[in-house]
């Protein structure tokens, strides 16, 4: 099989009307039922830990009776394991069974997740304030930042438009970046009077690779080796966009602590860490570094998967935010312009109809396709 054949064969979904099915099924889980879940899991006085192994479990259970009466045995469960960041923690807080931590009324939450079926992913992040009605002030800024810059991304990611692709550094190469989407995505995060989080990169999704080496720079960076590449139909995106009322620019305080996750691997903690050091020397795990910026700044975090198709960019995993009532308006007409195109609903409008006009229709289907086997993406649709 040649290189290319493979490549197309690991390509997330090749063509993109073969792996429907999962993909309804992943939209579910991610949003309707796992994010939902632990979003209501997120209460005053709840310890992290416990909302985490809820939301993994949650996926696993769900996950586990899909494809039952499949010819081959179908991997599939966790993807990436649920981390509850909170307040001016940002990302990939997801503690071992040890940890105490508790939330708090007021608390600034951040939901990162992921799921998949046979390889092919879903990931989804949602940022929750622990508090009964609107969000206003300096979180729904960030908030309003974040996921308006997230839809400026969606717009921009489509076929036919400049990607790049990191390298090794000692394999040498020229800076370049997505200078569109980085531009707007800046200018966004500038009208709410926020930063856009350095080091979060949008990125590729393959079969069983959540980090691909094709990405989106939210932030310029001269240190990052890259090389020029295009969008092509039938790709995966996780568009991944971090706001902070603060610099932007966080840092690892803890060396220690580390999102850490082996799928289905129950270890008891002090024989995990001695395997997990050992893997990551081997270069055999990639740790995820729990990072944070200074006391007092807010932090919120959007993510959803992407899809590139012929027509555009389709979004198959979301969630309504709370209602928001931020200090700051985008009153620049080019921030808008940067979109490259305008839509007439609002995002959650426009999803709220879609998703109550599929679940009528698709209900039964959906029943029926989780007991089915996935397709080969390389299969002829015709036959």
């Amino acid at each position: 099989m040649s290189e290319n054949m493979r490549e197309r064969r690991r390509s997330w979904i090749s063509p993109p009307l073969k792996l429907l099915p999962s993909t309804r099924a992943l939209l579910r889980l991610s949003t309707v039922k796992a994010l939902q879940l632990v979003v209501k899991e997120c209460k005053p006085k709840s310890k992290i830990v416990d909302i985490c192994e809820k939301g993994d479990s949650f996926i696993r259970e769900q996950t586990g009776n899909m494809y039952k009466n499949a010819k081959k045995e179908i991997e599939k469960g966790v993807a990436f394991p649920t981390c509850i960041s909170v307040n001016n923690v940002v990302c990939h807080f997801s503690p071992l069974a040890s940890d105490t931590s508790e939330l708090e009324e007021g608390d600034m939450v951040k939901i990162d997740m992921g799921c998949h079926i046979d390889g092919f992913i879903a990931v989804v992040a949602r940022t929750h304030v622990d508090k009964d009605g609107p969000v206003s002030g300096r979180q729904a800024d960030v908030i309003a930042a974040a996921n308006t810059a997230a839809e400026v991304a969606l717009r921009l990611v489509r076929p036919g438009k400049k990607i790049i692709v990191l390298i090794d550094i000692c394999r040498g190469g020229n800076f370049a970046e997505n200078k569109d989407v980085t531009d707007a995505i800046q200018k966004v995060a500038a009208a709410y009077d926020c930063k856009i989080v350095e080091g979060v990169l949008s990125r590729q999704l393959k079969q069983f690779v959540i980090d691909g080496n094709k990405v989106i720079l939210s932030v310029s960076d001269p240190d990052t080796r890259v090389d020029d590449a295009d969008f092509e139909e039938s790709e995966v995106y996780a568009v991944d966009i971090v706001a902070s009322t603060g610099e932007g620019k966080p840092k690892l305080l803890d060396e220690k602590q580390t999102s850490l996750f082996i799928g289905g691997l129950a270890l008891e903690e002090k024989r995990a860490r001695l395997v997990l050091v050992e893997c990551v020397n081997q270069n055999l795990l990639q740790p995820y570094p729990v990072l944070h910026e200074k006391p007092g700044d807010y932090i919120a975090h959007i993510m959803f998967t992407v899809l590139l198709m012929p027509n555009g960019s389709v979004r198959i995993t979301s969630h309504p935010l709370q209602e928001l009532q931020p200090t700051k308006v985008i009153d620049d007409p080019e921030a808008w312009l940067a979109l490259g195109t305008k839509t007439e609903k609002r995002w959650w409008e426009e999803e709220r109809y879609t998703r109550d006009e599929n679940s009528k229709k698709g209900d039964k289907a959906d029943e029926a396709e989780a007991g089915a086997e996935p397709m080969d993406a390389t299969t002829d649709g015709g036959s």
